[in-house]
């Protein structure tokens, strides 16, 4: 008997397409790329090119714990948080959390007045590139041509 498929798994706080395989599932989580979710896979030796909806529970609660505890499975240098300014440690974060820290991160830089805090506070470029003819705001600013007089020249 062909076993029933579940269309929604959640997995992190986020609701899963149970119809995609494994690893694009995963990558559809916030702060989990595809190669972080091969390595996933890889770890727990579940099969990424399997559905996400026809794995059994104990395997969909494996991903989940692996995803949440990803700082214990991978080296520090595949995490995405490293050195957490507040704790020190070596963290992944998924989903809001990711949202939230990269919002602290600037907030910080703006209450410190470091040169990125300053240009995140006037919407300015802040990575060093170019502001002379791109990042303007409003209007767009170019060379018109002038209306030929009537007449000729």
């Amino acid at each position: 008997m062909a076993q029933e498929i579940r269309a929604i798994v959640r997995i992190g706080d986020t609701d899963l397409d149970g119809n995609k395989t494994v690893a694009y599932a995963l990558a559809k989580i916030r702060g989990i790329g595809i190669a972080t979710a091969y390595a996933i896979c890889r770890k727990l030796g579940i099969d990424p090119h399997a559905t996400l909806g026809l794995l059994p529970e104990d395997q969909i609660n494996k991903l989940d714990w692996a995803v949440r505890n990803l700082h214990e499975l991978a080296p520090a240098w595949f995490l995405n948080r490293r050195k957490d300014p507040e704790t020190g440690r070596d963290l992944h974060l998924i989903g809001s959390e990711l949202v939230l820290a990269a919002k602290r991160d600037v907030d910080l830089m703006k209450k410190l007045k470091s040169w990125k805090g300053i240009r995140h506070s006037l919407g300015l470029k802040v990575r060093g590139q170019r502001t002379v003819t791109t990042g303007r705001f409003g209007a767009t600013a170019g060379v018109t041509k002038k209306k030929a007089a009537p007449g000729g020249k």
